[in-house]
Formats: C-alpha cells, structure tokens, sequence
C-alpha cells in the first residue's frame, strides 16, 4: 500500500471529519463526499476543536466534492454514512474503486461489513471500530472530547499485510489503531458501551451520559445491558472479559456532558440507527440462544419512539 494514500470519505459527519482532518495533516490526499456541509468545507476546510486548540485543514490536503465521480478511483474507501443511509452504497461507492481500492467501514452496530460484501465483494472489504468521543458542532467544524483509539481487521479472515498498511495510515495521524484477527467480536465489545448509553439517552427523554452515570438506577440498568451484550457476545464465541466492561463503565465519566451519537441523531430529528445498533444484536442473540430480556425491551422502546415520531410528523390525511 502507499505510503501517501488517495483516501475517500462517505459521509463526513463527526468521525469522517475528525479522521480525516488528521490524515489530510499526515499526508494522505483527502476527498470528502459531501451534501449539506459542501459549500463551508470548499471555502473553509475542516475544522477542530480538541484539547482546547482549535486547527484547520484546507485545500489541497482537503478537498470537497459533490459526487463519487468527482472524485473518482482512491485507494481507501472509508464509510462513515449513519447506517441507516446504507441502501445508498450501490449510488455512492461505485465511482470511487479502482482494482485495488480497499473499503473500510467505521459504521456502529452490525451488519454493514456483511453489506459492502455482498455489494462489492469480500475482498475489498475491512472493518474499524472508533473508540471515540467527538461531535460535529457546526457545519464543517469537529469537537473532539476523547480521541480514542481504532480497531480494525479484515471481513472473514484473519488481517493481513493490507490491514497493517492501513493502521499504519492512522498510526501517523496520531491514531492509536489496533490490528485485530477477530473483527465481529470487536464489533461486539464496542457495543457493550454503544448499546445502554445510546440507547437510554433517547428513552429516558434526553440524558447526556454524565447525568446517567450519576443516576443510581440508570447506572444499574446500564451495567445490566452490558452484562447481556457481553453474554450475547459469549454466546456467538467471542470474548468479552470483566475488565472490558469495567474499563467502558470507568471512562464515561471522563466525557463529562457528553451526548452519544444517537441522541444527537434524534434530537436533530434524523434517523436512528435502530437495527444496527439493537436490532441486529437482539436477533443475533436470539438465534444463539443467548437471553437479552433488557435489550430485548430497550430495542422495542426505541422502535416505538421512532415510529410514534413518524406518525406525528405526518402531515393530517384531508377528509
């Protein structure tokens, strides 16, 4: 793999931002597929917020399109699209593979490397979980509360050399990545913090994450979540141990008032992302025979504040 990687970004939200701020700084050549925040990432670039400091990446390290075809063939693909945006693979990753293009999703919950799979082909694909506590606070602009660390591995095998080469990639942007043989049970360990803390912001009507650690019985329910992810986890072979979970439960508080993603994502009124997160988990579970009664509930409540959100925000059918 090359040392200075021609690198795509689908759906620069907070996590494309932030990441690609840094490669951009690294020396990779970046190109961010944008919408909504296209024209201030054209005349302003990326910007972020981190330990106080605000910086700035521009143009040419940084550079905008509209569309895939603008900016055609990269090495990397990396999708950072909120899976619920998923079904737009097939219009937006085309245009940008070449023979050899990998694809890296970085996406939450399950079920989107089996996805671009099936789409584009198992070989091309690979997987990352970003460990990480940042939020996208204007258009264009990134804070980063906790950068984190990344883990990533190859979809169905165990990682080779072209994983590596891509750590390495984030390694010199300051991201401390880890290679993994094992990439569905990463994708398991991270929604051990994922599942109760994404999930109670919403249902129990707003709450940053320092508010329900500070809540006896919310902070119960939350250890009782990860107990049964964690089981899940088991259940399908993979390892999650005590001190994982302990280690999730300890670092929260260090995020202060931090809002997880999908709160963000309801509060703003867009989509959340329901199956990935819950819903692929809990069937998963089920077909293990692993009993998830919390997540089980925690699923349907969500399912039913989305949908009730929905009904209200159709316009009255006229007489």
């Amino acid at each position: 793999m090359l040392e200075s990687p021609r690198i795509a970004i689908v759906g620069p939200g907070a996590i494309g931002l932030f990441y690609g701020a840094l490669l951009a700084k690294a020396g990779a050549s970046v190109n961010l597929l944008a919408r909504s925040d296209l024209s201030v990432l054209r005349s302003r670039g990326i910007v972020v917020q981190r330990g106080g400091a605000t910086h700035t990446v521009t143009a040419p390290t940084v550079v905008a399109q509209a569309s895939p075809a603008e900016i055609g063939p990269v090495d990397l693909v990396i999708v950072t699209l909120k899976t619920t945006a998923n079904d737009r693979f097939e219009e937006l990753i085309p245009p940008l593979l070449g023979p050899d293009t990998a694809i890296l999703t970085l996406q939450n919950g399950l079920g989107a490397d089996e996805h671009l799979a099936r789409l584009f082909g198992a070989s091309r694909v690979l997987g990352g979980l970003a460990f990480i506590a940042c939020t996208r606070v204007a258009p264009g602009e990134v804070q980063c509360l906790h950068p984190g660390t990344i883990t990533l591995g190859e979809f169905g095998r165990p990682a080779g050399e072209r994983a590596r080469a891509i750590a390495g990639w984030f390694e010199r942007a300051g991201i401390p990545t880890t290679v993994t043989d094992r990439l569905a049970e990463a994708r398991w360990q991270k929604l051990v913090w994922n599942v109760p803390f994404n999930g109670l912001s919403i249902a129990c009507g707003g709450l940053s994450t320092d508010r329900i650690v500070a809540d006896p019985v919310l902070s119960a329910e939350v250890r009782a979540l990860m107990d049964e992810v964690a089981a899940a986890a088991r259940a399908l072979g993979h390892t999650v141990t005590e001190e994982f979970i302990r280690s999730q439960i300890d670092i929260t508080p260090s995020l202060g008032a931090y809002r997880p993603s999908s709160l963000i994502d309801w509060q703003a009124g867009r989509e959340v992302e329901i199956e990935a997160i819950w819903g692929e988990p809990l069937r998963q579970a089920r077909a293990a025979g692993a009993p998830t009664p919390r997540l089980a509930l925690l699923h349907a409540l969500l399912r039913t504040l989305c949908n009730q959100r929905r009904r209200d925000s159709c316009p009255p059918t006229k007489p």
